[in-house]
């Protein structure tokens, strides 16, 4: 079929099985200059979903409250790794501190907890897999990794997985590593990248004009919630993250259906040293 001219409606159907289900999202019609007040909308964050995959999230911590549901990946007699009901909770405290920093930047988001890390934060390359898999198949609006993996071949599963979620919809937002040394997924264009700056304004964001690393948010002496209601103070590129989750989590509240590639165009224009506020 031939676009029409001239005003007409266009008609554009070709897609993939790895493209979002049903009628496609209309183009949102942005303002210029795009602003904070725009992008973020109400600051709420309500009717984002976020996921945050990581070593659970402890229930009803103060800084975070209820969160609408605790999944783990659990490994069956026959090796093969599951998604389950998570009955124990946070094992060392890492996604809670997250979950804390997200809630405290979008309060009324969803947030589901996805426990792929166990103590010590190890976590095998399948347990990764198949949270992020059945992470996207629930298609949640965020997928927070404030975590990497070094292996190849877990690599090129996630690259895979990082497509999937970039033409669905759904929106990977993954820790660069602490020292400079490859790992995945944040090495991958297709996800929302992230580092650390040490300015303690919890909404700054910097733009990185030389990638791979794309964005810097606070991730220096951060305050976190921990373990058993507790509280600790964090620093590193695991809790810059979920600052970005958090920033996203409010855009796709406002402006639902934006797609990766508009999510981060909104967080370029918006960066302080984009738009010249810091």
């Amino acid at each position: 079929m031939t676009p029409g001219h001239g005003g007409a409606e266009l008609s554009l159907s070709w897609r993939l099985g790895d493209g979002p289900a049903g009628t496609a999202p209309q183009p949102v019609s942005w303002p210029h200059p795009i602003s904070k007040e725009w992008a973020w909308g109400d600051g709420s964050g309500a009717g984002a979903r976020v996921c945050i995959l990581d070593s659970g999230v402890e229930q009803d911590h103060p800084q975070v409250g209820p969160i609408q549901g605790a999944y783990a990946v659990q490994e069956t007699q026959g090796g093969q790794s599951v998604v389950t009901e998570d009955t124990e909770g946070d094992v060392c405290g890492h996604g809670t501190a997250c979950a804390s920093i997200i809630r405290s930047l979008a309060p009324a988001c969803e947030i589901i907890s996805v426990r792929v890390l166990g103590l010590g934060y190890f976590g095998s390359g399948e347990a990764l897999i198949t949270g992020l898999r059945w992470a996207l198949e629930q298609d949640f609006d965020v997928i927070n990794m404030s975590l990497s993996t070094t292996k190849p071949e877990v690599a090129r599963t996630l690259y895979h997985l990082a497509d999937v979620a970039y033409f669905r919809r759904n929106l990977i937002v993954a820790s660069a590593h602490n020292t400079p040394i490859e790992s995945f997924p944040w090495r991958f264009a297709s996800v929302i990248s992230v580092g650390s700056h040490k300015q303690p304004d919890p909404e700054l964001l910097v733009y990185n004009p030389a990638p791979p690393v794309e964005f810097f948010a606070r991730g220096d002496r951060v305050p976190v919630g921990w373990l058993n209601g507790g509280e600790m103070v964090c620093s590193g590129n695991s809790f810059a993250t979920p600052h970005v989750s958090g920033m996203c989590a409010r855009i796709l509240g406002a402006h639902g259906g934006l797609t990766p590639y508009q999510v981060k165009t909104v967080l370029h224009l918006i960066a302080g040293n984009v738009t010249g506020g810091t």
